[in-house]
């Protein structure tokens, strides 16, 4: 009999995305013909805004097809650094404080492997802190580059929220990185300023003491996309760790281009310069540039799509008020308002113990997702790979339309009306 050969531990103790794998299943079944309402896509439902396409599109045309800087064409970044400081306030950013990157999960993957060493047989690994439920590709990353995950715990009651007080007791002299995701996904709730600004201190006071080395990363993805009357704050404008915060955005949420996969990194002072080189030394040895014909793009999306941007803030404002209150009149699925990004969270925990009219038993999330899209044929993600108390709720994507919301929202209530 052949043997053949083996993989790697790293890629065999990996877990596929259940994100990606329950939208997959649920565009299978439509292909199938099945009437199938997908809420599990995290991707708005909207066109990429024409006059980005035609400035990709006359690019391409002018034969802006060759290799570009690793890091990206020099007006794209100095483009980046200019919004990041008008808008957001980092100080001091120039374009080589700025790294354009293969979508945001490539700015991660390099963050975390340009900060994190794996552990030698003599030390305990470096910690990562990532409030939780959390983004599923927070975890695989942290660990693919010798991390360890510490997870800050967040509930229901306080909008998924963590305090200084658990940021403070979580810290120690292995704290290497702070993650944190406002407006988050999966949780669709947002940190207010103050909130930001007292996390900020913690993590200035522990610098100066019991963990030099801290870094915080800040996944701002979604920073467009707010309706609840919270203002975002750019944690990385705070002076205090302004020169220890890497931010990471892109493209892909608030300009409807997910599949162009443009994402971008940003740190300011004279270490920000550094970790960005650092990151590009890696990438460069990856992916070297994104696709060339697509920068002159990043600055008519920054500078010149303001109203389609508000545009679709507006529609998701709406659509995030009719789910809320469509959940709340379906029992048993407690949801918290939705405040920023396009997701609602509802815990569903009062369902398990049941068991469904087809006969499958309801004893957690990821049952009661696959029952209500194999009886249902409705698609959510179930929270367990969110981790925390993410096992008792599962993600309901509204990057869609109200009348899919409606239609959805009915099948689910008439789903949990028949579990006994």
């Amino acid at each position: 009999m052949t043997r053949h050969p083996s993989l790697s531990d790293r890629v065999n103790a990996l877990k596929p995305s259940v994100t990606v794998a329950v939208a997959g299943k649920a565009k299978q079944m439509k292909r199938d013909g099945l009437d199938v309402l997908g809420f599990a896509a995290g991707e708005p439902d909207f066109d990429t805004p024409d006059k980005i396409k035609r400035a990709a599109a006359s690019a391409l045309a002018a034969g802006m097809t060759r290799y570009q800087p690793t890091l990206g064409e020099p007006d794209a970044r100095a483009a980046i650094a200019e919004k990041l400081t008008r808008e957001n306030g980092l100080p001091g950013l120039t374009p080589d404080h700025v790294g354009i990157h293969v979508g945001g999960k490539h700015g991660l993957y390099l963050a975390c492997q340009c900060l994190i060493d794996p552990p030698t047989t003599s030390e305990a690994p470096q910690e990562v802190l990532l409030p939780t439920p959390a983004w599923v590709s927070y975890r695989p990353n942290i660990e693919m580059a010798g991390g360890k995950v510490v997870e800050i715990p967040t509930t229901l009651e306080t909008d998924f929220k963590m305090t200084p007080e658990q940021l403070r007791a979580a810290i120690t002299p292995r704290s290497r990185m702070l993650i944190l995701n406002s407006p988050s996904n999966p949780c669709g709730t947002m940190y207010t300023p103050d909130e930001l600004r007292a996390l900020a201190a913690v993590v200035a006071e522990a610098a100066a003491s019991t963990a030099p080395d801290l870094v915080v990363f800040t996944d701002e993805l979604y920073e467009k996309i707010i309706y609840g009357g919270i203002e975002h704050l750019a944690i990385g404008s705070v002076p205090e760790i302004a020169e220890r915060t890497i931010t990471l955005n892109g493209l892909s949420k608030a300009y409807a281009m997910t599949g162009w996969r443009i994402g971008y990194t940003a740190a300011s002072g004279d270490w920000g310069a550094s970790i960005i080189k650092a990151m590009g030394k890696l990438q460069g040895q990856m992916t070297t540039n994104i696709t060339s014909f697509c920068y002159p793009a990043i600055r008519v999306a920054l500078n010149d799509c303001h109203d389609e941007v508000e545009q679709f803030r507006q529609a998701f404002a709406k659509r995030a008020e009719l789910i809320y209150s469509l959940l709340q009149d379906i029992p048993g699925v407690e949801p918290v308002r939705p405040t920023g990004a396009f997701y609602a969270f509802p815990n569903v925990a009062a369902h398990f113990g049941k068991t469904s009219k087809g006969g499958k038993p309801i004893n957690s999330a990821l049952d009661f997702a696959e029952a209500l899209l194999e009886e249902e044929l409705v698609a959510v993600v179930p929270g367990e790979d969110f981790d925390g108390c993410g096992r008792e709720h599962v993600r309901i994507s509204f990057a869609c339309s109200e009348e899919q919301i409606r239609k959805g929202m009915e099948r689910l209530g008439g789903f949990v009306s028949t579990l006994s």
